[in-house]
């Protein structure tokens, strides 16, 4: 007998946890596959960066998301360990990257920074993604690149 909980969206006898949601949305954040963050996003997504910045609305975090990549186009976060509360998923772990304005990458304007990612999950989506991380690393490189 299965058994349905509030934080894990069950579909067709498929049982899907919060971390599953937000594992798949940090691979798509590694993929740079904008499609595939949408497509594991709420309709009421909320992302809300490291200075407590808040956007929402899918076109504007598509187009937010694209520019990002295009302007950090290594973007990757390794994950060390992940924690779950029910529909929150904190991931901890290492943020980094390249900056770029033209499409090269050189490797002075490489930068890494801890991060903690959090993720609250509602059915089966990610209605927040918040990060919590200095990002002074990025803006020094910005500032000298």
């Amino acid at each position: 007998m299965e058994t349905k909980t509030m934080d894990a969206k069950t579909t067709n006898s498929v049982t899907v946890l919060p971390e599953a949601v937000a594992q798949s949305f940090l691979r798509a954040i590694n993929r740079h596959d904008v499609d595939a963050l949408l497509a594991l996003m709420s309709a009421e997504h909320c992302f809300i960066d490291g200075l407590g910045n808040r956007m929402e609305g899918l076109e504007k975090l598509r187009n937010a998301w694209t520019g990002y990549f295009s302007m950090v186009p290594d973007y990757a976060v390794a994950i060390d360990e992940t924690l779950r509360d029910g529909p929150v998923v904190v991931m901890l772990g290492k943020a980094q990257g390249t900056f770029t304005r033209d499409g090269k990458l050189q490797p002075e304007n490489r930068w890494e920074t801890p991060v903690a990612l959090r993720a609250f999950v509602e059915e089966g989506k990610v209605s927040e993604w918040r990060v919590y991380a200095d990002n002074e690393p990025i803006r020094t490189v910005i500032a000298n690149g």
